[in-house]
């Protein structure tokens, strides 16, 4: 037994040929147990009756509780049998799959629903899930007045210590989480307040209105930072920081713009650095890869993808029949929190310490975790009710092409873990899809009106969605059910934020109120 599966403490080894032979594998047959990229097991069965194993072998999982679940139905048998390794208090939690099909109950009950040939290998493969828990919420703690117009944007910061909100009324407002107050009110636009973006280091907030004027402001004090960045000539339509594991300074923002032109600023000496033209209609979407690439959707129907240090075209991504309105990457919700790991959240959420080189490293390693082997992943979605997976730095043709949508995708998000994928549409649901392949999941319906924007807890368990119907729902996404109704505004609810400590969920809108949601 590899030292690598030290934490593997239950044999199932010697139960694996009585356990399949009510499925109709009574065949020479092999089943493989792929515990991970490194670990294989292989247990040959005998030709004729019930199956019997030939040569008995343990395979060690991790001993919690819900092994003895998951081996309901199993013959009886010793749940540990002669463990070799100590056992952990708090082991990891895994899910298992075979086929892409998650093991829920029981092993017996997925297989029989697979159709399997006897001379097939069986993969039963693992993947590591959060090892921390978010509780759905389940009350609002606090209606948050003060803006006089709708609520447009929320956004937390990386570490869930502040809370900015941007809205029609031209101001940009940050928010006490502590006490659930007003903390600054910040005015210097002169149009709404069309998108907010936190650096990843947590020490700035841009804020992009319709006047295409972008501005930068401290979260400890309300000041602005720095002279307006000025130069595009409409509406800004997305903002994205430079990953902090590629400059810890966060020095360089990325702008996107109605008038089809990407830009990249030197936020410290206030200057545009690259201008970024190719499209030929609105850009509405704009995000900041960790290898370097700046990924750009338009109207026009493409995505582009380009270099960010000299702003030099790559390739142009096609495909989609009408607007492209959304994208998400893979590592999305790395790139957003930065250095800041969600297990290690207190109660009372501090801002990051440490050196800019140990900021940067702890960024670059939670980056390469989620990040895995491959290249990042990017999804995109259309008012041509479709979804697009692509591996952008690798080729320009389409992972997959995601169906199913009957209106136009309005928001599209990769988990935290990046193993799936939820989009919100017009058509009252949301939908989940598996973020490797793009293979469709399972739909979420409650909604009675359009879904406009989505959001997930940060151990990839829970989605929340604010909808056209006035009401936010918190889904459980292994159950693949409304976990939580939560009504409370007035009218329609345009933006909606999950902490990444996941205490709280904040949403705003129509009703020009932000509220603050907690377990």
């Amino acid at each position: 037994m590899p030292n690598s599966l030290s934490p593997l403490a239950l044999a199932i080894g010697h139960w694996v040929g009585d356990f399949l032979s009510p499925v109709g594998i009574s065949m020479s047959a092999c089943i493989e147990l792929q515990m991970c990229p490194m670990v294989v097991l292989k247990v040959p069965l005998e030709e004729g009756g019930p199956c019997r194993v030939r040569k008995r072998r343990k395979l060690y999982l991790p001993a919690a509780p819900w092994a003895a679940s998951w081996m309901e139905g199993c013959p009886s048998q010793p749940l540990l049998a002669e463990p070799p390794f100590a056992l952990q208090e708090d082991p990891l939690p895994l899910a298992f799959y075979i086929q892409d099909a998650e093991i829920v109950s029981s092993l017996g009950k997925t297989l029989e629903s697979q159709a399997l040939e006897t001379e097939k290998v069986l993969d039963i493969i693992y993947q590591p899930q959060a090892v921390f828990r978010v509780r759905a919420v389940t009350r609002c703690t606090s209606s948050l007045e003060g803006h006089s117009e709708a609520v447009i944007s929320v956004a937390f910061s990386p570490t869930g210590k502040y809370l900015a909100s941007g809205s029609g009324d031209t101001t940009v407002r940050f928010w006490d989480l502590s006490t659930e107050t007003p903390h600054f009110m910040c005015r210097g636009h002169r149009h709404w307040v069309l998108s907010i973006s936190w650096s990843p280091d947590g020490k700035k907030l841009a804020s992009g209105c319709k006047n295409g004027q972008i501005l930068l402001w401290d979260p400890s004090t309300g000041k602005q930072e720095g002279r307006p960045l000025a130069g595009h000539s409409k509406w800004i339509t997305g903002l994205c920081w430079e990953p902090l594991h590629v400059n810890p300074e966060c020095r360089y923002l990325a702008s996107s713009s109605k008038d089809g032109s990407v830009r990249v600023w030197d936020t410290t000496g206030g200057r545009c650095e690259h201008i970024l033209t190719g499209h030929t209609q609105s850009v509405t979407c704009l995000r900041w890869g960790g290898d370097g690439l700046l990924y750009s959707a338009s109207q026009d129907r493409t995505i582009k993808v380009w270099r960010a240090r000299d702003g030099v075209l790559c390739r142009t991504l096609q495909g989609h029949g009408h607007w492209v309105n959304t994208m998400a990457l893979s590592t999305d919700y790395a790139l957003r929190t930065g250095a800041f790991e969600p297990a290690e959240a207190t109660v009372n959420a501090q801002d990051l310490r440490g050196s800019l080189q140990e900021l940067k490293e702890r960024a670059l390693g939670r980056y390469n975790l989620v990040r895995g082997q491959g290249p990042e992943r990017l999804v995109s979605g259309s008012d041509d009710f479709t979804l697009f997976l692509w591996s952008p730095a690798e080729d320009k043709k389409p992972l997959a092409r995601m169906t199913g949508h009957q209106a136009l995708i309005n928001q599209v998000l990769f988990s935290p873990d990046s193993r799936l994928v939820a989009s919100a549409s017009f058509d009252k649901s949301i939908k989940l899809w598996d973020g490797r392949t793009g293979k469709y999941l399972a739909s979420l319906r409650g909604h009675v009106a359009a879904v406009y924007q989505i959001a997930w807890s940060a151990d990839s368990r829970l989605l929340v969605s604010g909808s056209s119907d006035s009401t936010l729902k918190v889904w459980d996404v292994k159950a693949q059910k409304l976990a939580t109704d939560l009504p409370g505004h007035a009218d329609e609810v345009y933006a909606v934020d999950w902490s990444p400590d996941g205490q709280r969920v904040a949403s705003g809108g129509k009703d020009k109120c932000l509220r603050i949601w907690r377990r």
